[in-house]
């Protein structure tokens, strides 16, 4: 490596030591004052429930730290990018970096490299430990906190199923109606179960009426079948097997936060959704979240590099970080809004996850150009 290109590629890993001290500091600092107050507030709702001892509260506050620590992360690169920059800017060391011929976009490489990589680690690898203890905690609430049946509340509600059948004819389709539905012992049951089974063009092929159905491994069990065919007289039984790929856990699954799922386990569950009938919407948003966190982490990084590399001398130093801090939380809001348009359906999915680090991004650049060229 010559001297010329050792002197850039010297103070980006420099500039990038100090950013990833100052994020993952940043970090843990948050995570800790967003886990306090989250326990404080299981805490008081702790106080007028007589199961849930001090301990409990304690597992269930542990085990949603990680699902904190994704929630805070893009913003602790932005905080801590903050900080790392104004102090490299405040002791004149991007100063002097600038003036030895070293571009902005040189010495900011490595930072947004390794912010893009904190958001690729979360997603892939923080995501589903994550999940797992963020479904553990929910079972948790749910049975000492919550009030209600937790989070399946189709208690003496309606279910509506739709899934492949191909016991017919190929491509067939089923629809499955059920009434009274209730989960008790992880046993899920319904009263007065309709199942229309229709070809590919939706013609009725058969009908299914049930008056009590039991959903088991790999099949409803109907009890006191009547079987209707087209022009033809009723069957009766006893009791009869009808195939489906929907499980007690994935119909609880699909009630519960998307939060609860992996970014891994999400495609496929979201498949399993549209062939079920049940809206994918929220894990469809949820994944497509996941997907845009590294690019969001980047963002984040180049919005406090803007923010926080105006020379002290040149004044207003104060106004640029509290900008930036502003324009953090403008950020978090627009993702919010716009989580609650792709929610809704009023804009598409991947709109909503991805315009807010896209809208960000071209931001940042802007803002780094007027710095670099004036």
């Amino acid at each position: 490596m010559s001297a010329s290109n050792a002197i850039p590629f010297t103070l980006s890993v420099y500039f990038g030591r100090q950013f990833a001290a100052a994020v993952l500091v940043m970090l843990a600092a948050l995570s800790a004052l967003v886990a306090l107050f989250d326990f404080l507030e299981l805490l008081r709702e702790a106080v007028s429930s007589t199961n849930a001892t001090f301990g409990i509260v304690v597992e269930m506050e542990l085990l949603r730290v990680p699902w904190i620590v994704m929630q805070i992360l893009p913003f602790s690169v932005l905080l801590g990018g903050i900080f790392a920059f104004w102090r490299l800017t405040r002791s004149s060391e991007l100063v002097v970096a600038r003036a030895a011929g070293v571009s902005a976009w040189q010495f900011l490489a490595t930072p947004v490299l390794l912010a893009t990589l904190l958001g690729a680690v979360g997603t892939a690898a923080i995501s589903p430990l994550s999940a797992v203890m963020f479904a553990r905690a929910e079972t948790l609430y749910n049975a000492y906190l919550a009030v209600g049946g937790g989070p399946l509340s189709l208690t003496g509600g309606d279910l509506w199923v739709r899934q492949a059948d191909n016991g017919l004819t190929p491509n067939g389709v089923a629809v499955l109606h059920a009434t009274n539905v209730r989960l008790t012992e992880n046993v899920l049951r319904a009263d007065k179960v309709s199942v229309l089974r229709l070809g590919q063009d939706t013609s009725l092929l058969q009908r299914l009426e049930a008056h009590q159905a039991t959903l088991t491994s790999g099949a409803w069990q109907l009890h006191g079948v009547s079987v209707l065919l087209p022009d033809a007289e009723p069957l009766h039984q006893h009791e009869l097997a009808f195939p489906t790929d929907l499980t007690v856990h994935r119909v609880q699954e699909s009630f519960a936060s998307p939060s609860a799922l992996s970014f891994w386990a999400l495609p496929g569950f979201i498949r399993l959704l549209k062939r079920s009938g049940f809206s994918a919407i929220q894990h469809q948003l949820a994944f497509q979240a996941l997907l845009a966190l590294p690019l969001l982490c980047a963002t984040m990084a180049l919005v406090a590099a803007g923010f926080s590399m105006r020379p002290s001398r040149r004044g207003g130093a104060t106004q640029m970080l509290v900008s930036g801090v502003g324009c953090g939380f403008a950020l978090f809001m627009i993702s919010d809004v716009a989580d609650q348009f792709g929610t809704s359906g009023a804009i598409p999915v991947y709109l909503a996850a991805w315009a807010p680090a896209v809208a960000g991004l071209l931001l940042a650049l802007a803002l780094l150009l007027h710095l670099e060229d004036g």
